[in-house]
């Protein structure tokens, strides 16, 4: 007599696609019996964060690389698309399942309908469990001393250093037991996540390889050939000097546990400078720093963590805002950033600073409209880091930049890219103007634009500002702010 096997135990998969160090399907694993992993693509849950035109892209190929790796193990991958909690509750009575668990999501529209998912689950006599697969350590855990949530980088980050190390990472299962009979599954192309007519996302296949692979990949070559001069070369766009692991880190392709403890055995090696190695994890850091505020300030995507800045007088530009959007704003380091994040829907660190001062100082205008952009724009497109980036750039959030910090353009360019290399790239009409005048092309003479195939205002724009004038009209603007506030 052949007995039946058990209920599968369903595995609910979001921002974490991956197989290591995934605790809810390590302990799916572990029960013995089947594994069922399900993907929903729940976009009306998700309401206006629904993931823009870059993540969509992302997630089709990380979806494709997960479903691929759960083959390889002898699984299958099931997609569903619609409201999470009706599907759920279909699979529950389609597979005589007893047991759902997930990894943890803290974005405010996913605690809200995970509280229910989980409320109707465990009514129907059911069960429900999560994990944290996403962070360091739980938004709960970090307190001041007075039992809230922190406002300022360097003592949260002291904090939870205090706390200890992370826990190991989980290794990935070896094989997972299947049900009698899957579920339907939806095909992944049916979900149209990939860009059609126009099809712009050349330059993202060009750049990325999405999957848990390319993450490990991606992790290896960093420690191996850039953490030890990060502290140095950070803040060089012109050059690989970051970890580009962001988009990875978003989708749950690989998690924060991970990187911390490769990185700490790397110095405990002594093959990496432990400052490089600092540096790195304090950046991790403020990833988990903005997730802890989205937690206890579920506003933080719209509204102001500084009440003032309610009624900035912010100024409504359509023109302007294209032309930053379009990377012809006239200043060379801050279009070379929005054409590379057009083109391979990722901006470097410093250079997204730049951008959003210019953004927010110069052009006056809103730190949401810039919000909005990356949002649709950015593979690494995260709730909790681009509210949090922008907030700080538009000195309204936590541990905000001061408002008389207006980042100059031509400064950082020179600064950071100090050959021109970067620009060169990504603005190529600019290529061939003298080192010394490509962040500065409007001081060039006649004869040095002709001789460089430039007309100002033709083949390359004018400033769309006058740096001093859009500096001075900022500080006016916040210093009226902070008397008020």
């Amino acid at each position: 007599r052949i007995e039946p096997m058990p209920a599968p135990v369903i595995v609910w998969l979001r921002q974490d696609l991956r197989l290591a160090d995934n605790p809810a399907l390590d302990a799916a694993a572990r029960f013995g019996g089947p594994v069922l992993p399900v993907y929903i693509l729940d976009e009306a849950g998700q309401g206006e964060w629904a993931p823009g035109g870059a993540s969509r892209w992302w997630l089709h190929r990380s979806l494709e690389a997960l479903a691929a790796a759960f083959a390889k193990r002898g699984s299958k991958l099931i997609l569903r698309r619609g409201a999470a909690g009706p599907i759920l509750e279909d699979l529950l009575d389609e597979t005589g399942t007893e047991l759902v668990l997930w990894n943890r999501l803290y974005e405010p529209w996913a605690i809200a309908r995970d509280t229910a998912i989980k409320s109707r689950i465990v009514a129907k006599g059911r069960r429900a469990e999560s994990f944290n697969a996403a962070l360091l350590f739980e938004p709960w855990t970090v307190k001041t001393g007075a039992g809230g949530p922190y406002k300022v980088f360097t003592p949260f980050w002291k904090a939870c250093l205090g706390l200890g190390a992370p826990p190991s990472p989980l290794k990935a299962p070896k094989t997972l037991a299947a049900p009698d009979r899957w579920p339907r599954s939806e095909a992944l192309d049916s979900w149209a996540l990939l860009p059609t007519k126009p099809d712009w996302a050349g330059g993202m296949r060009e750049a990325w390889t999405p999957g848990e692979a390319g993450a490990q990949a991606r992790l290896d070559g960093f420690i191996a050939d850039a953490l030890a001069e990060y502290h140095v070369m950070r803040d060089r766009p012109d050059v690989e000097g970051v970890s580009r692991l962001s988009p990875y880190l978003h989708f749950g392709e690989i998690g924060p546990r991970q990187i911390w403890h490769r990185v700490q055995a790397r110095v405990a090696a002594e093959q990496a400078s432990a400052k490089g190695a600092e540096v790195y994890l304090k950046e991790i850091g403020w990833r988990e720093f903005s997730y802890h505020l989205l937690f206890h300030f579920p506003s933080l995507p719209t509204t102001p963590l500084q009440a003032a800045f309610a009624d900035f007088p912010w100024r409504e530009s359509v023109a302007d805002l294209k032309a930053w959007q379009r990377g012809l704003t006239g200043y060379p380091i801050v279009d070379a950033g929005m054409r590379q994040l057009w083109a391979t829907g990722w901006m470097h660190n410093r250079v997204r600073m730049i951008v959003g001062s210019f953004l927010v100082k110069h052009l006056l205008l809103p730190w949401q409209a810039g919000e909005a952009w990356f949002w649709n724009t950015l593979v690494d497109a995260d709730l909790a880091s681009n509210s949090a980036s922008w907030q700080w750039i538009g000195g309204c959030g936590a541990d905000a930049a001061p408002y008389f910090r207006v980042f100059n353009p031509m400064l950082q360019g020179e600064k950071f890219d100090p050959k021109g290399e970067y620009v060169a790239r990504w603005v190529p009409e600019l290529a061939d103007l003298p080192t010394p005048l490509i962040h500065t092309p409007w001081k060039a003479t006649e004869i040095e634009l002709k001789g460089a195939g430039i007309v100002l205002g033709k083949t390359y724009p004018r400033p769309i500002v006058e740096h001093e004038g859009g500096r001075a009209r900022a500080l006016n603007a916040f210093q009226k702010i902070r008397k008020e506030s």
